[in-house]
């Protein structure tokens, strides 16, 4: 205790103690320190909005201040994350949780927020995102990691369009929101989606449509190159959160077809 290192009199009981006393100061001051540096960083460099679930805890989750598009909650995670809670796949009272124990992949997780939220509903999850993003997801991890208890989550590092072999075994689910965006990554998107999905993988896709700009040109590009290899069912707006949703955020239930699966 910080008492304990006080000397109030004039006189120590010998130069030993001194000594002790004189390396302890330094230590605890560098450790303070170094504390004190973490939280100001944090304070200059996130903000965080939390997220309340069902069951009364809350998800918090940092977001930059600055970055690319990977760096803030999306609307579009906050309805994907929020459907995940639905009864469809979770409801406590009835004992119906089909999270549980199941593999989960989330594509360009950004924050993880959605992956978080599997992970808290029972699910083993894989958040990936590019290199730069690893240190927010492992923040939001570790800042959210009491909420987790017979699930988990880690955060790793996928480029659309290259090797998926970290991942394999086929997950149950892979979880994606607000993916489509750059007419660059749509192919490597794909690509990976049909490396990754197996005869028995559900892929959640939940976006927001948007029209300005290139927007409706990237989307309409996507979903005819993704309609080759799978198919696609959207969720009717009532079946998502009643308080989280909008008309122009979609949910989407994919699969590869049939004839395609590996």
């Amino acid at each position: 205790m910080m008492t304990k290192l006080k000397h109030n009199s004039g006189s120590h009981s010998g130069p030993t103690k001194h000594r002790s006393l004189i390396l302890k100061i330094p230590n605890n001051f560098y450790f303070l320190s170094g504390i004190a540096n973490m939280a100001a960083h944090r304070e200059r460099n996130y903000f965080v909005r939390e997220i309340e679930l069902n069951d009364g805890s809350v998800l918090k989750v940092n977001q930059c201040y600055m970055g690319d598009v990977g760096c803030v909650v999306w609307d579009a995670a906050i309805v994907l994350a929020k459907y995940l809670e639905t009864k469809l796949f979770h409801d406590p009272s009835s004992g119906v949780n089909l999270w549980a124990g199941r593999r989960v992949v989330e594509l360009g997780a950004g924050t993880g927020v959605v992956g978080l939220m599997a992970a808290k509903l029972g699910a083993h999850v894989s958040v990936t995102d590019l290199e730069e993003l690893q240190s927010l997801l492992k923040i939001n991890i570790q800042d959210n990691q009491t909420l987790i208890h017979s699930g988990s989550i880690t955060a790793k590092v996928l480029k659309w369009g290259e090797d998926v072999s970290d991942f394999l075994p086929f997950p149950n689910y892979i979880l994606m929101a607000d993916c489509i965006y750059y007419e660059q990554s749509i192919a490597p998107l794909v690509e990976t989606l049909k490396l990754l999905a197996g005869p028995e993988t559900c892929i959640i896709c939940c976006y927001e449509q948007r029209t300005e700009g290139i927007n409706p040109k990237v989307e309409r590009q996507f979903f005819e190159l993704l309609q080759q290899s799978f198919s696609c069912e959207e969720i009717p707006l009532s079946k998502h959160d009643q308080e989280f949703s909008s008309p122009d955020i979609h949910i989407l239930h994919i699969r590869k077809k049939t004839a395609l699966v590996r």
